[in-house]
């Protein structure tokens, strides 16, 4: 059984902070843009020609206009739950070829069931609160043996800025991450098929906390759980959580550590939706006698 996300993400305040960072994001998504560069270089050893591919939290549109390069004659659909975002989507590189963009929560996508045949999304898992069920809201729209490929992060995931913030109070400060594990099992329980999970682990420096934390805020990813201290955060206890983080410091240089998260999985060749079968070509094919 897959555990329950223990500090639950407050959607509406999470969809307002990607908002307003939408016109800064790509000033410091160095992180962001190195994974989905390695999850698109995945592709290389994949053999799929999609006929319509969805970019599930796009953000500003530049893992959206890759896949476009990269599959010409695909219909490239970018969807993020933040307006503003898939605004910088439309307006990067040459808009005679963007992507189509769609306005909708991972959760509760709004495409027809078996309405796309890859599903690609960096660094959103995360702000899912129902992680099995925004997988099998993934393979309610993927067709028949259609891919998955994501990441997301794991639990050691700003593990310096938590326990920093914990030797100071017991509030809830840095957003929760998945265990890989849970992952895995989120995914079988769904119904995606042959699910294979593996991390990756950086490390980002800074001179100081409060560089780390603007990073952040510029990002749209600072604390957004429902169990979040409300009002301003006094002086004196951002000091001690800046005084508690000094012990991380090393060669004058302050790190804060990702655990970044792979998966890829598909869709089974044959399923039950609605008590009708949905088969693949490929399988049909397969069973034609020949002639």
């Amino acid at each position: 059984m897959v555990a329950e996300s223990p500090s639950p993400i407050d959607k509406l305040q999470a969809r307002l902070s990607f908002s307003r960072a939408a016109a800064r994001y790509d000033e410091v998504a160095t992180l962001q843009r190195e994974t989905a560069q390695r999850m698109l270089e995945r592709l290389d050893y994949i053999r799929l020609e999609p006929r319509v591919v969805l970019d599930v939290g796009a953000g500003t549109g530049e893992a959206a206009h890759a896949l476009l390069r990269r599959y010409p004659s695909a219909q490239i659909i970018a969807l993020d739950f933040a307006l503003p975002m898939l605004k910088q989507t439309r307006e990067r590189g040459d808009t005679s070829s963007a992507p189509d963009c769609l306005c909708g929560d991972a959760e509760r996508l709004p495409l027809a069931d078996g309405s796309v045949d890859m599903i690609f999304s960096n660094a959103t898992l995360q702000w899912c609160n129902d992680l099995p069920g925004t997988f099998r809201e993934f393979l309610r729209v993927l067709r028949p043996n259609g891919m998955l490929l994501f990441s997301t992060y794991g639990p050691d995931t700003l593990m310096e800025l938590r326990a920093s913030w914990a030797a100071v109070d017991g509030c809830s400060h840095v957003s929760p991450f998945w265990d890989m594990h849970n992952i895995g099992d989120a995914m079988l329980q769904a119904g995606l098929v042959e699910p294979v999970v593996d991390v990756d682990r950086f490390q980002l420096t800074y001179e100081d906390v409060p560089s780390l934390m603007n990073d952040l805020k510029t990002l749209g990813a600072h604390n957004v759980t429902r169990d979040r201290p409300r009002g301003l955060t006094g002086k004196g206890r951002l000091r001690a959580m800046y005084q508690a983080y000094e012990r991380y410091r090393r060669e004058g240089r302050l790190p804060a550590s990702y655990e970044v998260v792979y998966g890829h999985a598909w869709a089974p060749l044959q399923r039950q939706v609605d008590g009708v079968t949905q088969v693949s070509l490929e399988i049909l094919h397969q069973q034609m006698p020949r002639r």
